[in-house]
């Protein structure tokens, strides 16, 4: 999406998410817009190579929108289209893009602060995420926590 459409989506339609914002690093002035204003950037890293948005996975900017202090959660798009599912947006932000367990669970923390879900339903699943983010939760819960919180971000 060119940068003048999300601005335009920022003001005119006065979005509280963006799909597939990642167009915004062209443009300094609206990535500062969005790290001041923290709008969610719903990012699709499959999706966006399928769609040669990125000319490969290696080559996504995701790194870079975490980076520059943006609001940022992880998705997978339309998982039959672009054969992926969520688990899998997390296996490649870490195996190819490097992110750490705690960018991990970080991107699976704004899943949930961008959701719309009653706050202690956030609350819980905000708590669940630190407590296996610390090894400490089991591993079964970790990918329903994630998983259900980005499929809350796309409704």
């Amino acid at each position: 999406m060119p940068t003048a459409r999300l601005a335009e989506a920022l003001d005119g339609l006065r979005a509280e998410r963006i799909g597939h914002g990642i167009s915004c690093l062209g443009d300094p002035a609206l990535v500062a817009r969005l790290r001041e204003s923290q709008v969610p950037l719903e990012v699709c890293p499959t999706s966006n190579v399928c769609t040669r948005q990125v000319p490969g996975l290696a080559a996504h900017p995701l790194p870079r929108l975490l980076a520059e202090g943006l609001f940022v959660t992880l998705n997978s798009d339309d998982p039959p289209m672009f054969g992926t599912t969520l688990t899998e947006e997390y296996r490649r932000a870490a195996s190819v893009l490097g992110l750490s367990r705690a960018g991990l669970a970080e991107l699976a923390a704004n899943g949930v602060r961008a959701s719309f879900l009653d706050p202690d339903a956030k609350q819980a699943l905000l708590a669940e995420i630190d407590s296996v983010a610390a090894g400490s939760g089991s591993g079964s819960g970790s990918g329903s926590a994630a998983g259900g919180v980005s499929a809350e971000t796309r409704a």
